[in-house]
C-alpha cells in the first residue's frame, strides 16, 4: 500500500507528516490486531488517551507503551473525558510529561450523550495551551465561527467533526463543512464520524486536509482491511481534489462529440 505523500506533503505547525490518515488505538480485538492495522495504513500520528495509559495496570499499560514505541510513528496525545477547562489543562501537562511530546489533541466535552464539544469553553483552553508551549489540534464541530475563534489565539489547524464520535454517519452538515473549508485558510482534519472509507474520500475531495480515525477501522470485521482502504480512499480523495474534479452538469454532455452526420443517414 503507498500512501505517501512526499510531494504534496501534510504540515501542521511546521512539521512534515508522510501521511494525511491519523488512526486512534484504542477499541481494537487486540494489541496484534492494533499493531496490524498501524503498519498497514502507516498513518502520520497515532492519538493515544493519558488517562488509558494510567488507568491500566503496570504491566499492561507498558506493554501498551513500548508497543506504540515499536511502531515508530508519532504519538498525539488527546485529554478524552476532560469536562472543564482546568481538567483538560491539567491533563495536556501530564500527557506532555509521559509521551515526551508538546502535541495535544484537545477535546473538552460539552454534553456526555453526543461527546458534543464545549464550545464555550474550548477557546479559552486552548489559548491556555498555545501560550505555555504546546501544538494544539483541537476537536470542534464544524461551526465556521468557532473554528475562527480558535485560529485567532493561536491554533494553526483545527479538527472538525463530521458527526458525533463514534456514529459512523459521514458528514451530516455538508453545507457547512464546505464553507468552513472554504472560509479558512488553515490545515484542517476532519476528526469523528466517518464511519466509510467513501466519507474519508468525500471530504478530501472538498479539501480538507486528512482524516483522523478509530471506531471506524477499530470495530470493523477486518480491522487490517479497513485501516489499509480508509489510506487508500484518503489519498485518492486528496488527488482528486487536486487534480480538480469536473462541474457538475443539469443536463447530459456526449464524452463522444459528433462531427458532421454519420454516412448511413444521407440521402
Amino acid at each position: 500500500m503507498q500512501t505517501e505523500t512526499t510531494h504534496d506533503p501534510l504540515v501542521l505547525y511546521g512539521e512534515t507528516f508522510h501521511s494525511r490518515l491519523l488512526l486512534g488505538t484504542s477499541r481494537y480485538p487486540s494489541p496484534a490486531v492494533l499493531e496490524a492495522a498501524v503498519r498497514t495504513a502507516r498513518p502520520a500520528m497515532l492519538t493515544a488517551s493519558l488517562r488509558r495509559q494510567t488507568a491500566a495496570p503496570q504491566e499492561s499499560g507498558n506493554r501498551f507503551w513500548e508497543l506504540l514505541k515499536a511502531l515508530n510513528v508519532p504519538v498525539l496525545p488527546n485529554t478524552a473525558g476532560c469536562h472543564s477547562i482546568q481538567e483538560a489543562i491539567t491533563t495536556a501537562q501530564m500527557a506532555r510529561e509521559v509521551f515526551e511530546t508538546p502535541w495535544i489533541k484537545l477535546e473538552l466535552i460539552g454534553d456526555d450523550y453526543t461527546l458534543q464539544p464545549d464550545t464555550l469553553n474550548l477557546v479559552e483552553a486552548a489559548s491556555w495551551l498555545i501560550k505555555n508551549g504546546f501544538k494544539v489540534l483541537p476537536y470542534t464541530t464544524e461551526d465556521l465561527v468557532l473554528c475562527q475563534r480558535l485560529v485567532d489565539v493561536g491554533c494553526q489547524a483545527v479538527m472538525p467533526w463530521a458527526a458525533p464520535i463514534g456514529t459512523g454517519k459521514g458528514p451530516i452538515n455538508p453545507y457547512a463543512m464546505r464553507v468552513l473549508r472554504e472560509r479558512l485558510d488553515v490545515p484542517m482534519i476532519v476528526d469523528a464520524g466517518l464511519g466509510r472509507p467513501s466519507h474519508a474520500c468525500q471530504v478530501m475531495e472538498w479539501g480538507f486536509d486528512g482524516v483522523l480515525l478509530n471506531t471506524a477501522v477499530a470495530l470493523a470485521q477486518e480491522p487490517v482491511v479497513m485501516a489499509a482502504a480508509f489510506a487508500a480512499a484518503t489519498q485518492a480523495g486528496r488527488d482528486a481534489w487536486r487534480s480538480g474534479t469536473m462541474a457538475e452538469q443539469d443536463a447530459a454532455q456526449p464524452s463522444t462529440p459528433v462531427l458532421g452526420t454519420p454516412f448511413w443517414h444521407a440521402k
